[in-house]
């Protein structure tokens, strides 16, 4: 069986439209709601320094990977210093720099940060580390250690688990208090830890970073610990030794080294602070796509100047309104003036509200009829007769906002917003049928003009309807498969099967 051609196009439409707005929604997060938002943590670092008589430098550790979290925006704030960055997939560093200052100096590093389930990067595959040399008896406590954990672990994580346990147990083993009382070591527990695991010939590395709350005007860096297995990255608390990395850890900078050196300055102060803030959920996923290289981030209206965007706005309901329009006189069967006046006049409702549009249009077209058969008697040939009527229209639509005025009915100064030639065509289409067919069936196709328009109003004055065709325009292709599919339906409309409800029933 072949299938039709209008029926191949319609579903290439739909599923292109709505495959590429869920594309958005799945994989960058735009939110399917206007007023959705979600968390995001604005982190600082800030420097103070005394400076020397020479010159002046500071290199600051700048956050790279986190898993689950990705950076919005930064910004560096400093006077009078030049800013050099580096930067490579895993390493980030800023260094200020200037040749000669005076007095105590403040600089700044702030960024965003959002979660990002996408987000997985961490730090480069490690190579393994060779077994620590060290002088007895710490090399044979290590050796005891981590044998006696090997016989209690069956893998990377569970070895790397029973090693932090017995460092930070509340009695330790004599070959673990040999490392803790070794002023060598200082008590770094987490240093300890490293050092065993390494004549384990597993790669470690030390996390430095901050953890994501409300708000922390003085934010303490908290260490974490990061293992590799040989084929991805374990994360584990270093003090309990269980194996999990919090959600809300932005890892800031990686190893022993501190997160600021200084040429030719005093180190006073380094202070870290942490605010969370919602953000927008549609700002987020538009930075995010831009961050990512969505191939249609650039066709984002939003980017548009504010009065493009107020014009694209109103157009894009247009097609939403044509479906209506045809789904009511192709299924339903209602008749109206005209194809795309309803729609049109339901974009004026926008600007007047639906009442007073409705008494003004009826105003307007009432008035305009009466004096359309005036100028059938004079017997005008079309074109004039049409240019007449326009006239009328405008005259009309001055007087009704002329008396608002006077009456301070403020609705009637919105009348110049109806369409003025969609109002003439209006009279000069209603007077025909009249002439034609009657009053009555004139009045029909009014009406159903007129419900057409109110049904249209209220579809398109919908916050989700406005939203969804503005922020996914793509769903419009899904609107026009249903158009062509729906063009097809050649079957009974629904005022049809009313209309002969009672010849269906007498067939045997």
């Amino acid at each position: 069986m072949r299938i039709p051609h209008w029926l191949i196009l319609a579903l290439v439409l739909i599923v292109s439209g709505a495959g590429v707005a869920w594309w958005k929604v799945d994989s960058y997060g735009f939110p399917l709601q206007a007023e959705q938002t979600e968390d995001s943590w604005t982190v600082q670092a800030r420097i103070r320094v005394q400076p020397g008589d020479g010159p002046v430098k500071a290199e600051l550790q700048l956050p790279s990977q986190t898993p689950g979290l990705a950076r919005l925006r930064e910004d560096y704030i400093s006077r009078g210093f030049g800013l050099d960055l580096q930067e490579s997939r895993y390493e980030r560093t800023a260094t200020w720099a200037i040749r000669r200052v005076s007095g105590v100096q403040t600089l700044y590093y702030r960024a965003q940060f959002y979660q990002d389930p996408d987000q997985r990067d961490f730090a480069p595959r490690p190579s393994f580390p060779d077994v620590p040399l060290l002088e007895e008896p710490f090399a044979t406590a290590m050796t005891a250690i981590t044998d006696e954990a090997r016989r209690r672990s069956a893998d990377i994580a569970s070895f790397t688990t029973s090693v932090i346990s017995r460092v930070n147990s509340e009695s330790p083993s004599e070959e673990v208090r040999l490392f803790l009382n070794a002023s060598r070591f200082e008590g770094d527990r987490l240093g300890i830890t490293r050092i065993l695991l390494s004549g384990a010939r597993i790669p470690t590395e030390k996390i430095n970073g901050l953890l994501l709350v409300d708000s922390e005007r003085q934010a303490r860096p908290v260490r974490w610990l990061a293992v590799h297995s040989g084929q991805r990255w374990l994360f584990f608390d270093p003090a309990t030794g269980r194996q999990e990395m919090p959600d809300n850890l932005l890892v800031w900078w990686r190893g022993d080294r501190s997160a600021v050196r200084l040429e030719g300055a005093e180190l006073l102060d380094l202070t870290w602070s942490v605010r969370r803030n919602p953000i927008g959920s549609l700002d987020l996923a538009q930075q995010r796509a831009e961050t990512h290289d969505f191939i249609l981030a650039g066709l984002d209206l939003n980017q548009l100047p504010l009065q493009t965007q107020s014009v694209y706005a109103a157009l894009l309901l247009v097609p939403v309104g044509a479906f209506l329009l045809v789904f009511m006189r192709n299924v339903i069967g209602v008749r109206a003036l005209g194809t795309f006046m309803p729609v049109l006049i339901a974009l004026a409702f926008r600007e007047t509200g639906l009442l007073g549009g409705l008494i003004l249009f009826s105003i307007v077209v009432a008035i305009g009829l009466m004096f359309r058969f005036y100028l059938e008697r004079l017997r005008l040939l079309l074109v004039p007769r049409l240019s007449a009527v326009l006239t009328i229209v405008v005259l009309l639509m001055l007087g009704l906002s002329m008396l608002s005025q006077k009456l301070g009915w403020e609705v009637g100064l919105s009348v110049g917003l109806f369409p003025m030639v969609i109002l003439a065509m209006v009279i000069e289409r209603m007077s025909i049928i009249w002439e034609e067919r009657g009053a009555h069936e004139a009045m029909i196709e009014g009406l159903g003009s007129t419900v057409i328009a109110i049904l249209a109003f209220l579809l398109m004055g919908l916050e989700t309807v406005q939203y969804l065709v503005f922020v996914f325009p793509e769903l419009l292709l899904v609107v026009l498969g249903l158009t062509i599919a729906m063009g097809r339906y050649s079957g009974y409309r629904v005022s049809e099967l009313i209309r002969f409800r009672e010849l269906a029933a007498k067939k045997p």
